[in-house]
């Protein structure tokens, strides 16, 4: 068995330990693209089987589609990323009650490099988070709560000093963008980058024929909804589409969203303790002499992980219907798959 076959098989297994009906593992090396599915999108018989269009929660790999959206608007000269975020919020919308003295204001980069000093989550989710806690913790925090969100909200940091990973900061740029465009989240992103990159099967609409049902400890789960934060957690794909969107990473393309999938690659700052550099969203990894780009996401049912590497050019994803696990193993499967592709190369 070669070192690609056992890291995908080592994949599957860690997805089957964490109690998934259904896994899909796409590869690209070089010009030869595979997507593997295994199981059945339920449990019971009558579930359909697990096919490279099945839709996954992504969780936070939807964070990649919210930078290069960011990008695209910046390429189309709609925005800048140094932009404060207050300038594209409605007018009547307060800006963060407490910001550090001297502080500038939160620009856009900030929040898709998660720089703004934000916290994680927008004050007053978790209270009505725990009912649903184990299920949709997100679902009862809609978008009419962000104003007063934004009130009771301390900027810990001054802007552009310090990284602190924000559900909130890349759910509110979302906003931002939708509110300059004049579009709901979803439709903005279909309109300026799904659809450019024909990626059909993918959404964020939480219902449709061909979701894998999300699970959490074996027990079967409602669909994810995040109404407020989109942007942070609430698209889902299949293995076939997040293949065309890794691909479009390693040959930007189309035109229109050439300059948009470099600028997302383009690191901006070394992480804490780390030597593992952020660009847009994307982590940068030196690995075995290339440079690995990836961004692993979960819901409470789904798992999710995507990689790439122009040095070969490889490409994967990992997508399995059950919530991630303490020891991460599946998110760690699926990049040793990326290694191992990288090496089979």
């Amino acid at each position: 068995m070669s070192g690609l076959e056992a890291a995908l098989a080592a994949a599957v297994r860690a997805a089957r330990e964490s109690a998934a009906t259904a896994v899909t593992v796409a590869v690209l090396t070089g010009d030869r693209a595979e997507v593997r599915c295994s199981g059945r999108t339920g449990r019971g018989r009558d579930a359909p089987a697990c096919t490279p269009d099945t839709v996954f929660e992504l969780g936070s790999v939807s964070k990649t589609f919210t930078a290069l959206l960011l990008a695209a608007m910046a390429a189309r000269g709609e925005l800048s990323l140094t932009e404060p975020v207050d300038d594209l919020l409605p007018a009547d919308w307060p800006a963060p009650a407490v910001r550090p003295a001297g502080a500038g204001p939160v620009r856009l980069l900030h929040l898709a490099t998660h720089t703004s000093g934000l916290p994680r989550l927008p004050p007053g989710l978790l209270a009505s988070a725990l009912p649903a806690w184990n299920s949709n913790p997100y679902a009862a925090f809609g978008e009419e709560r962000l104003p007063a969100a934004l009130v009771a909200t301390t900027v810990r940091t001054a802007p552009g000093r310090h990284y602190r990973y924000s559900n909130y900061g890349v759910g509110l740029l979302g906003r931002a963008l939708a509110e300059r465009a004049g579009l709901p989240y979803g439709d903005l992103l279909a309109d300026r980058v799904l659809s450019p990159l024909g990626l059909t099967a993918t959404t964020c609409a939480p219902d449709g024929p061909r979701r894998a049902t999300g699970h959490r400890h074996g027990r079967p789960l409602p669909p994810w909804r995040i109404p407020a934060l989109p942007a942070a957690g609430a698209v889902r794909a299949g293995g076939a589409d997040l293949l065309r969107y890794l691909r479009a990473h390693l040959d930007p393309a189309p035109a229109e969203l050439a300059a948009a999938l470099r600028d997302v690659q383009r690191p901006r700052l070394r992480l804490p303790g780390s030597e593992d550099l952020l660009c847009l969203v994307w982590n940068r990894r030196r690995s075995a002499g290339r440079n690995v780009y990836f961004h692993s996401g979960g819901t409470r049912g789904c798992t999710a992980f995507v990689g790439f590497s122009p040095d070969g050019p490889v490409a994967v994803a990992a997508l399995a219907n059950a919530g991630p696990t303490l020891n991460g193993r599946f998110v760690q499967a699926g990049y040793e798959v990326l290694r191992a592709a990288g090496r089979s190369a």
